[in-house]
């Protein structure tokens, strides 16, 4: 079941390299194309580009355009309409006034990490919270090597660790969300209810 008050964003500013300095990631085009195409699969309503390098925001808005415009959008409307759920902010702080806007209230911020965190929440515990539509929801997604401490320390919930069978864990950012998309927005066929 989706949720219309489900957002996503993927944040580019700010986030740590390796060598843990704070620094701005650039756009990849495949993450641009395949988050923005499961966002729409799951029916989020926006999909967040936070990058606040105007280059990154011109390259963003110039593939929307033309994915969304004329020669692209007859040659592909599949690929127009992923792109219509994209939106480009300089800032996290840009995204929330915009979800305020539009919401009439902040949105409940989750982030995602592998680690554990006293306020970690679980996939069914946060799929009950969105689908009782109180609140309007953001999910973070860093990209590099993970958000900012001041970041995560500044959302609500921070979601668990996608484990699999071994002990690997090196997920793209791509393969993630689409993860935590299905898992919170897509059909409960794990369990015996009528999710």
């Amino acid at each position: 079941m989706a949720n219309p008050r489900f957002y996503l964003a993927l944040i580019h500013n700010p986030i740590y390299n390796k060598k843990m300095e704070v620094i701005t990631t650039t756009v990849t085009n495949f993450d641009l194309h395949d988050i923005a195409r499961a966002s729409r699969t799951y029916g989020v309503k926006k999909y967040y580009i936070v990058n606040h390098l105007q280059s990154q925001q011109d390259m963003v808005n110039k593939m929307k355009d033309y994915w969304t415009g004329d020669f692209g959008a007859q040659y592909n409307p599949d690929r127009k309409e992923a792109f219509s759920v994209i939106d480009v902010r300089s800032e996290l702080e840009d995204a929330v006034e915009d979800i305020k806007k539009v919401e009439g209230e902040e949105p409940i911020l989750v982030t995602t990490d592998a680690r554990i965190y006293p306020n970690t929440i679980g996939y069914k515990d946060l799929r009950a919270k969105i689908q009782s539509g109180d609140k309007p929801y953001l999910i973070l997604l860093g990209t590099g090597w993970g958000l900012t401490k001041e970041v995560m320390k500044s959302t609500d919930y921070i979601l668990e660790p996608i484990y699999g069978p071994v002990d690997y864990n090196h997920l793209s950012v791509r393969s993630a969300a689409s993860i935590i998309m299905d898992r919170l927005l897509g059909e409960g066929w794990y369990s015996n209810s009528d999710e």
